[in-house]
């Protein structure tokens, strides 16, 4: 079996189930041209514990962590299965690194999960297994969280950060737009696509000091903490592929990242 590469997506809001636009191409893209995984481990930025939690549901539901939205939204089901075994797997990784970890026997799918799963395996026919972040632990905790899991791609699963790459939602009031973009988006997506690029660990785990307007796109980190679980699993030294899905409502980046190893790097460019 081939070494699946990890990925961070940006899940955008909850909309982007009914109205997937270019993440939905650019999801359906991408899962064609990965091997079928034999199962998902995904880090949500909507599962926030203070110490790291794997999902070990056998049928986990789907979570509606949102309020005010259309009806159709609160209807969509992704009915994929769970894998207990395999949470014990990641919860013995997790613990062997020195991760002081457990297990949620009850977690569900919440949209950070099923909103891009359903645009990348529609059919929901792929075990699933929830992380959880922990928003005070920063982003070298989440890099090694990345790093315990990375041999799990070598069998089969693939490894996922699901958060945003810019995430200012208070920005909804400002009157950004597709004509209207925020002025901090562009630098930001492009710091962090030229230090992906470099392999600038230490600028990236520095971010809130070196990146431009840091606090703009990210008044909290919870939102790009999964990139460094993604980044983490795809071993060291790792190459970066950056995968443009547009800018949502003018201030919420939709980028891509799909990370190898570096004896993999034909295969990301």
């Amino acid at each position: 079996m081939t070494t699946l590469p990890s990925l961070f997506v940006s899940h955008g809001s909850p909309m982007t189930a009914l109205q997937p636009g270019q993440t939905g191409e650019r999801l359906s893209e991408l899962a064609r041209v990965l091997e079928r995984p034999r199962a998902i481990v995904i880090a949500t930025a909507h599962w926030l514990t203070r110490q790291p939690q794997v999902g070990a549901a056998s049928n986990p539901e789907t979570i509606y962590d949102f309020h005010g939205f259309p009806a159709p939204l609160y209807q969509i089901r992704y009915p994929a299965p769970g894998a207990p075994e395999l949470a014990t797997l990641v919860h013995r990784q997790l613990e062997a690194a020195g991760l002081a970890a457990g297990i949620d026997a009850g977690r569900g799918l919440d949209h950070g999960v099923w909103v891009p799963l359903r645009l990348l395996y529609p059919q929901a026919d792929i075990p699933v297994i929830p992380l959880s972040i922990q928003p005070e632990r920063g982003p070298a905790h989440h890099l090694a969280i990345g790093r315990a899991l990375a041999s799990l791609r070598e069998q089969g699963v693939l490894v996922i950060g699901s958060g945003s790459i810019t995430h200012n939602l208070h920005d909804l009031r400002s009157g950004y737009s597709e004509e209207r973009e925020a002025p901090y988006v562009r630098p930001f997506i492009g710091w962090i696509e030229q230090k992906l690029a470099a392999g600038d660990i230490d600028a990236l785990l520095d971010y809130r000091r070196q990146a431009p307007y840091a606090e703009r796109a990210h008044p909290t980190d919870e939102h790009l903490l999964p990139l460094f679980v993604a980044l983490g699993a795809a071993g060291v030294p790792a190459s970066a592929q950056r995968i443009d899905a547009g800018i949502d409502l003018g201030f919420l980046a939709m980028d891509i990242y799909r990370f190898g190893s570096m004896s993999a790097a034909g295969s990301s460019h």
